[in-house]
């Protein structure tokens, strides 16, 4: 592996616990949105005192963080915009990640030390693209979730080497090109471009004819269903190595809205996979089966290569439902242990006597059962927790660390 690189593995974090989840669970960098200006305004974001606080986490660790800023703005957000920019300088972030031209500008005027990091939203489909940003300064550019992984060696050919390019792997597949959404605005009043997208690609259509009102005609392509813009998510876990000999420099997986349990659970596996391809390509393939697995045990939909291989064909879609597969459901993570307790905000409903999973960063599953349930500020003792978000203390059978994640196996 010594003419190959190794590739940043970038995880999504959609507040601090999932950051230092993310971290703590294999990342190299995360990405993570602001209180403005980024794509998920449903996520719960980043105020710059947690903005600050993760960040000197992630660079405790050696590890970096990118902060989203990668709306099409309006004339409105320009003032905004500079304020957001003049703080964003004092919170050590490593790069903005950017698609307007109006704030690669600011950020530039702003912040000329800081890296900047071209999004996805800017259409980057050729290398001229890529030169063009490179000659105005950036460093890096996303390349668009419709290229092929031999487009992605033309642009890498003709590029210079200290470009970076990076590729989303694994996550969510948007129906429009490079998430460039009108839907969302158009049936919700929401705007996918500023932040706002209410996923209509997920949603079950039919017809209504205008002289017949209340008369729904289903919209069938075929004998499966009726959610015609319903893609299956990325998945690039068994392809590794080409996605390596495509040249990509940064592999980003999608999810900022996602649980600890996604983040973790997807962060650790592609790191033990790109750990693995280094330390022997022959490992590599023995472990697909186990990579595969465990990629499962998060909240899942049906998996596609995209468009890495060739055009999305029929197989891409799903056309029967909108839900996700829930195989392990997340109880928490562990905040520490005190006095044999572990401590943790509860997610989901468990019970006394349960049989448990301990999710480990080093790829170790522990099974454990549940002894005692505590509330953590009263230490009443519990025979359940239908709360969610109720702090507790647990007793188990066999103790967790710090930053271990509890999970239990869906029925």
């Amino acid at each position: 592996m010594d003419n190959i690189k190794k590739p940043e593995l970038l995880i999504p974090a959609g507040n601090l616990e999932t950051l230092k989840t993310a971290i703590i669970y294999g990342a190299d960098a995360v990405y993570i949105g602001g209180e403005a200006f980024g794509l998920r305004a449903k996520a719960d974001n980043f105020s710059i005192e947690d903005m600050k606080a993760g960040i000197d986490f992630a660079h405790e660790r050696g590890r970096k963080v990118y902060v989203t800023a990668n709306i099409l703005a309006h004339n409105r957000d320009i003032a905004e915009a500079e304020d957001y920019f003049r703080e964003l300088s004092h919170t050590g972030a490593d790069a903005v990640i950017i698609s307007d031209p109006g704030l690669f500008e600011i950020s530039k005027e702003i912040n000329p030390d800081m890296e900047i990091h071209i999004s996805t939203q800017a259409n980057n489909t050729n290398y001229r693209t890529f030169l063009f940003w490179y000659k105005l300064g950036a460093k890096r550019v996303v390349s668009a979730r419709e290229l092929s992984l031999e487009e992605i060696k033309e642009i890498r050919r003709n590029i210079p080497d200290d470009l970076e390019i990076e590729s989303f792997v694994h996550g969510a597949m948007c129906i429009s090109y490079s998430g460039r959404c009108l839907l969302s605005s158009f049936m919700a009043g929401r705007d996918a471009n500023q932040g706002a997208c209410t996923h209509p690609c997920r949603w079950k259509y039919s017809l209504m004819e205008e002289k017949r009102p209340g008369e729904y005609f289903p919209v069938t392509e075929n004998e499966r269903g009726t959610y015609i813009f319903n893609s299956k998510d990325l998945c690039m876990i068994e392809h590794i190595p080409e996605l390596l000999g495509a040249g990509i420099d940064s592999l980003k997986i999608e999810g900022r809205m996602k649980t600890a349990l996604y983040v973790a659970t997807v962060a650790r596996t592609y790191r033990r996979a790109i750990d693995d391809f280094f330390e022997s390509p022959e490992l590599y393939r023995e472990r697909l089966e186990l990579y595969k697995e465990e990629i499962g045990k998060c909240t899942t939909r049906d998996f596609t290569t995209g468009f890495y291989f060739g055009k999305p064909q029929s197989d891409s879609q799903i056309y029967d439902s909108n839900t996700y597969h829930k195989n392990y459901i997340y109880l928490g993570t562990v905040a520490g242990v005190e006095d044999g307790y572990a401590l943790i905000e509860q997610k989901n409903k468990f019970s006394v006597g349960d049989e448990i999973e301990i999710m480990k960063p080093d790829f170790e599953n522990v099974r454990t059962k549940v002894l005692e349930i505590r509330d953590a500020d009263s230490m009443e003792s519990m025979e359940s927790c239908p709360h969610p978000k109720q702090k507790l203390k647990l007793r188990l059978s066999v103790m967790p660390e710090a930053f271990d994640i509890l999970r239990v196996k869906a029925e």
